[in-house]
């Protein structure tokens, strides 16, 4: 029987598994390492090599062989797959030597090293919780966390390396990043190894300043709540302090914050003898690189970048290659890449990763039109090679030597890893398992109104009559996603709605990245109104060119930032919108994490007025449409309370709503049975809504 699409969706966790991916390419381009599931309908994850010189694929370890892979997962492994958004199992990350010879990774809190030429696998005797294995430069020693401690492995024993005082409280832990940098900031670790091997650098957290919240599991009213640190808006973030630690019981401690810095953003070592660290001030308008003194923790500034409303971070950078210092620059509405201080890449090629850093030159993505993103190599002189053509979104592991270029189009089902040898013509596609969708979208890109919006309008099959299609909008719309992508990955679950029936429109409207930073700041100070108007000023323009949607039948669904979109439209636009469901949504900011928020709204305790803007709470009473509240009561990301609290001021104004709550749910709704139906449970309601369109 064939698979629907909300059924296969689900069970190949959104055409995830099968697929290959977290690439470790060799430093001579050897071979490449990756982890992928047997087949597209499996979850568990295995270790993979590819030989370069022959093209040929093993498996280097299969999990199922080490004696049940997640059987147990520590609760810092849960805590990093919900932040990463991580639904697979078994070897989902792992880290390997410079040359490819071994890798490490964490099954159930046990350690394992594999010579991944032999594939014989041995485990190290370690604590039953350890996590985030990371080997020293020469391959001889594995560092990781286990609970609050950093400790250290290798064919001499375990040791620890440092941990928690006697006088510390439970709050402090050594190794791991803190809620903010893992989810906001992109920093998923907390100790990095000197090149000589003997060294580290570390980070010490002490949550202890940070309100304590709690998450219930209500099915089970046995099980006592779950306690968590939530750094919400306007309240104090977790102390982050630095030292280099030495394995001869040596220890640095370093002043990085200098009565100023709030966040660590980024941390490496850059020499045997110098660290440095990215950092940023609580307000986010000022980020800074030091380099520190191993020998005594002195600290030097070298850069400083300002802005009005905030300096944004850009991943892979900023970064070291070769003793000069690459970092990115605002010039002419256009992030760009300086090298020591000069600009060397050209206006309107906006910069959205560096991907490698090297003597001459990098390899970047991002472009010129946000609907696509192509890899460049620009030399330090300005010459530029665009590395990609066909339209899509265009990414990669590049190493010294050889690279994996992964590509997902409009003609594919999903991302295409191809191995690259150089600048040669070597070229070897890494193969996929996934599943090939059931459904293929049927898409049109637009650019829309006085403001250049970029809309994806998706359509039934066929010829339709005018105003024959009820609308459905389908955005996230807010900073650091993008929807309207020329991919056909990004359009799936789009097409089956409008499968189901409906003209389904994607708009990504003011605020969303890849436009350029004056763009980005247009939300500065409100999420709302002007990302709200985009939504409608694109409806009204898309059927404009498309006669059959019927504007007296509009729908809207979102999750997450989407969510609170969707949730805002049909109470303060009554006028254009029918119904909503809401999924997961922000409803009030200041419930939502520190880092993220005060970006855009700044401290609601300085100022609480862009807050009081972009709260659905005072909006209640103003509820006229049918709208459906969706939450996780696991989420930890997007608490319960915003959909519980704007559920209780519905109810107190005498607004009908819906509410479905997911038992045991996180951010990710990563459970088979929730995925598939929330799909169909959706366009139930919707299409009662619809129905009868009248408030």
């Amino acid at each position: 029987m064939t698979d629907t699409f909300p059924r296969q969706n689900a069970r190949t966790r959104r055409f995830t598994s099968g697929a290959p991916r977290n690439f470790t390419v060799a430093a001579d381009g050897s071979s490449v390492l990756f982890v992928r599931s047997n087949a597209g309908d499996d979850a568990v994850n295995a270790l993979w090599s590819l030989d370069a010189v022959t093209g040929i694929e093993r498996r280097v370890v299969d999990p199922r062989t080490l004696d049940g892979p997640d059987a147990e997962l520590t609760d810092a492994e849960k805590a990093r797959r919900e932040r990463a958004r991580e639904a697979g199992g078994g070897i989902v990350t792992y880290d390997a030597t410079a040359d490819g010879s071994k890798a490490c990774f964490v099954l159930s809190g046990r350690l394992f090293v594999v010579d991944t030429a032999s594939g014989k696998v041995d485990e190290l005797a370690t604590p039953a919780d350890a996590f985030d294995p990371h080997f020293d430069a020469v391959g001889e020693q594995v560092a990781y966390v286990s609970g609050p401690n950093l400790r250290v492995s290798s064919s001499a024993g375990d040791r620890l390396v440092i941990g928690p005082g006697d006088d510390d409280a439970d709050t402090v832990s050594w190794g791991s990043a803190e809620f903010v940098a893992a989810e906001e900031m992109g920093r998923s670790r907390g100790f990095w190894w000197s090149n000589d091997a003997q060294r580290l650098l570390v980070a010490r957290v002490d949550t202890a300043p940070i309100e304590q919240w709690h998450i219930a599991a209500p099915v089970d009213p046995g099980s006592a709540p779950r306690s968590i640190r939530y750094p919400q808006a306007g309240t104090a973030n977790a102390v982050v302090d630095l030292a280099i630690v030495g394995l001869d019981g040596s220890l640095v401690e370093i002043d990085w914050r200098q009565n100023q810095y709030e966040y660590l953003a980024m941390a490496a070592w850059g020499s045997a003898e110098h660290p440095w660290v990215v950092v940023q001030t609580r307000d986010q308008r000022t980020l800074a690189v030091y380099r520190i003194d191993a020998a005594t923790g002195a600290t030097e500034l070298l850069h400083s970048q300002t802005d009005d409303a905030w300096v944004e971070l850009v991943s892979g950078v900023p970064r070291f290659s070769k003793g000069r210092l690459l970092t990115t620059a605002l010039v002419d509405d256009t992030v760009s890449l300086a090298i020591d201080g000069e600009v060397f890449t050209p206006p309107g090629l906006q910069v959205r990763r560096v991907l490698r850093a090297g003597a001459d030159d990098v390899v970047v993505a991002g472009g010129e039109d946000a609907t696509e993103q192509h890899l460049f190599r620009i030399t330090y002189s300005g010459e530029v090679d665009q590395l990609t053509s066909e339209p899509g979104i265009h990414s990669g592991v590049f190493g010294p030597a050889a690279s994996v270029r992964l590509s997902s189009t409009l003609a594919s089902a999903g991302s295409i890893a191809t191995f690259v040898a150089g600048d040669s013509d070597t070229r070897i596609v890494i193969e996929s398992l996934r599943e090939t969708p059931v459904i293929e979208p049927n898409v049109s890109f637009e650019v829309l109104t006085e403001r250049n919006l970029n809309v994806a309008v998706v359509l039934p099959r066929g010829q339709h009559e005018p105003g024959s299609l009820p609308v459905l909008l389908d955005p996230y719309g807010g900073p650091h996603a993008l929807r309207v992508q020329k991919s056909q990955a990004a359009m799936l679950a789009s097409q089956w709605f409008a499968d189901q029936g409906f003209a389904v429109v994607i708009t990504d409207g003011r605020g969303t990245p890849g436009r350029g930073p004056a763009w980005e700041r247009e939300v500065h100070h409100d999420l709302a109104s002007g990302v709200l108007n985009d939504q409608v000023d694109a409806l009204h323009a898309a059927a404009e060119r498309y006669p059959e949607l019927d504007l007296d039948r509009v729908g809207i669904r979102g999750w997450s930032f989407g969510g609170f979109l969707a949730a805002l439209a049909v109470i303060q636009r009554p006028d254009v919108f029918h119904a909503a469901v809401a999924g997961a949504p922000v409803t009030e900011w200041r419930l939502y994490d520190t880092h993220y928020t005060e970006r855009y709204l700044g401290n609601p305790s300085d100022d609480p007025a862009p807050y009081d803007r972009s709260s659905l709470l005072p909006l209640a009473p103003q509820l006229t449409r049918p709208l459906l509240l969706i939450h996780g009561l696991a989420d930890d990301n997007v608490v319960a309370a915003h959909t519980l609290q704007l559920s209780r001021a519905l109810l107190e104004a005498g607004r009908p709503h819906q509410v479905l709550p997911l038992s045991g749910v996180t951010h990710m709704t990563p459970q088979e049975e929730v995925a598939e139906n929330l799909l169909v449970l959706q366009v139930d309601f919707l299409n009662d809504a619809l129905r009868h369109p009248t408030p």
